[in-house]
């Protein structure tokens, strides 16, 4: 609640429990491209950003959704994913002539091994200098999905067990996640640096896309002769009654 005539009420994002002013600051005082890592309850995000007075500019990013389009089939939310973001991005950003950058979780608490560090350390394999510490990434065991292969074994083995019972097909692709990774990162290896400068074509907007439609519309066609234009009548004039003071038929007083 405001208390006081000098209350401020506090930025947008910051009523809204998206940005940590105090954090970015810091982040921004380095004048480093920062390497924006975001997570979803079935996604990964990762971008390269650059502070502008404008705002920020996004040099590359990559989404894990996208790695369907290079053989991957298994869950696009686990630590292997977020692995093959980081590394995408990582590509595309070397592509495109940054060099380094500083990591920058949001408000993401930093645990030890997380998708956030996954997604790290991708980007820094990928070439880039990331300042960090060693301890915080994830293993190799982890990073190829084998905890994840272990995992469905053992539950799948033990009585009583419903965690995997409702997989179907899909019990053959969490077999397969370690060497989905390992053909996964060839995949990305062998995209062409052309290929990885090409940014996503901006979307037209909303007035743009008005004004296509309103020209692909055909036009009336107007006739050579206009017909004559109606004449408006004249109101009639309203009658004018006398106010009386008396009733009809009686006569006034003299």
């Amino acid at each position: 609640m405001a208390q006081g005539p000098t209350y401020r009420v506090k930025f947008r994002r910051r009523r809204e429990g998206k940005t940590n002013y105090y954090r970015r600051r810091s982040l921004l005082m380095s004048r480093r491209s920062r390497l924006v890592v975001r997570k979803t309850n079935s996604n990964t995000i990762v971008q390269i950003i650059n502070a502008n007075v404008v705002g920020d500019v996004t040099v590359a990013s990559a989404v894990a959704a996208e790695l369907s389009n290079y053989g991957w089939t298994a869950v696009t939310s686990n630590l292997p994913a977020a692995y093959l973001t980081g590394y995408l991005a990582g590509l595309r950003a070397k592509s495109r002539g940054v060099s380094g950058a500083i990591l920058d979780i949001g408000l993401n608490p930093p645990v030890k091994g997380s998708r956030i560090y996954a997604a790290l350390k991708g980007a820094v394999e990928a070439g880039l200098e990331i300042p960090h510490s060693p301890e915080v990434l994830p293993d190799d065991s982890r990073v190829s999905g084998e905890h994840i292969v272990a995992g469905f074994q053992h539950f799948s083995e033990s009585d009583g067990s419903f965690m995997f019972n409702r997989l179907g097909k899909k019990k053959t692709t969490i077999t397969s996640i370690p060497k989905q990774v390992d053909a996964v990162k060839k995949a990305l290896l062998a995209i062409p640096t052309a290929d990885l400068k090409k940014k996503k074509p901006k979307k037209a907007p909303p007035k743009a896309k008005a004004v296509e439609k309103a020209e692909k519309k055909p036009k009336k066609e107007v006739p050579a002769i206009k017909p004559p234009r109606a004449i408006p009548r004249k109101p009639k004039p309203k009658k004018l009654i006398a106010r009386g003071k008396g009733k009809k038929g009686k006569k006034g007083r003299i």
